[in-house]
């Protein structure tokens, strides 16, 4: 049997083994969190009017555009804006592939109150009658209130919710495509504003100038090809604010203003998550070099009057007036004997 203090000994050694043989491990790790340890606060500004998820689904948008985002620093916040048209309108494609996913080859069942139909067509004129009892709810909920809102929102509330989802399915042009619900549930904070011509570039103007003047984030990201941002882009870098544009336009004046640019092609398909890696790293090496490069300052040289030679002419005036006094006193010594006083 193995002594005591042998015995203690050996799951220290264990762990010195096991920490010996998952070293690599560690060190990836950590190089992983040093490579984002100067990355600046990132805000996410989303221009959906211009650049709405057509693609893919508007979660899985959503999703890769944090992750590239968080590529980049820690993330604040996504902030998305539209008009109420957006959340409305339902792109071809989403539409054709709704289309195609309700054509089974059992019959179609209304999933509010159970009826079978066999050509889609009847479903949809079944499914009016459904369309005017919720109108005659939320008519009833409209003209309530107090107490008995409250009460008549509980008991029409299964109802409501149950229409809702069936009207996902089915009203395709009317209900849209659940583009609210999507981009929240993926953590995005979706913003309506009014419908009216330009008024999405300006509450995001706004937003992005109020971010800037509480100095929240370090690095910008805006989702759009409209160029009406320029400006604000411009102002972001005077401020020393890293900018990202994300956008379909090759070469457009936006990109060429930011610090970095990435097309919406590669957001979804994961390439700009690795190539903000390597932004990052550039602007690391970038703001080094600027700290360690010589730059002439005029307030540490002397000063004009002090470098011109009227100093030396005034100690050369004195030199010569000291000379001359000496020789005086050696010429009156050399006229007399030493002994001989005056």
């Amino acid at each position: 049997m193995l002594p005591l203090s042998r015995r203690n000994a050996c799951p220290f050694s264990r762990f010195l083994v096991s920490c010996s043989h998952h070293g690599t491990l560690v060190t990836s790790s950590s190089s992983s969190v040093d490579s984002r340890a100067g990355a600046p606060p990132v805000a996410v500004f989303w221009d959906l009017d211009n650049k709405p998820p057509k693609s893919i689904r508007a979660y899985d948008a959503a999703v890769r555009l944090r992750l590239t985002a968080s590529s980049l620093g820690p993330l604040r916040f996504v902030a998305a804006y539209a008009t109420p048209h957006e959340f409305r309108h339902v792109p071809a494609p989403v539409g054709t592939s709704r289309l195609q996913e309700s054509a089974p080859s059992d019959p179609y069942i209304c999933r509010v109150c159970g009826r079978n139909f066999f050509v889609h067509s009847k479903l949809l004129n079944h499914f009016k009658m459904h369309e005017r009892e919720h109108a005659k709810r939320l008519h009833r909920l409209d003209s309530a209130t107090g107490g008995r809102y409250v009460r008549l929102k509980a008991q029409l509330n299964l109802k409501m919710d149950k229409y809702r989802k069936v009207a996902r399915e089915i009203l395709i042009p009317r209900v849209g495509y659940g583009l609210g619900d999507e981009l929240q549930r993926a953590g995005v904070s979706v913003r309506i504003v009014e419908d009216r011509p330009g008024a999405t570039d300006r509450a995001l103007r706004e937003h992005m100038v109020e971010t800037m003047d509480r100095r929240r984030v370090g690095c910008l990201v805006l989702v759009s090809d409209d160029t009406g941002f320029v400006g604000v882009i411009r102002e972001a870098r005077m401020r020393c604010l890293k900018t990202v544009v994300m956008g379909d336009d090759g070469d457009g004046a936006l990109k060429r203003c930011a610090d970095a640019s990435f097309s919406w092609k590669e957001v979804v398909s994961g390439k700009a998550r690795k190539d903000a890696a390597s932004a990052v790293l550039k602007w690391n090496d970038k703001d080094l070099l600027r700290k360690l490069e010589w730059r002439y300052g005029p307030e540490l040289e002397p000063n004009a009057s002090e470098c011109n030679g009227s100093e030396w002419e005034d100690i050369d005036s004195r030199d010569e007036s000291a000379s001359d006094g000496c020789e005086n006193l050696m010429d009156k010594s050399v006229s007399k004997p030493w002994w001989k006083l005056d």
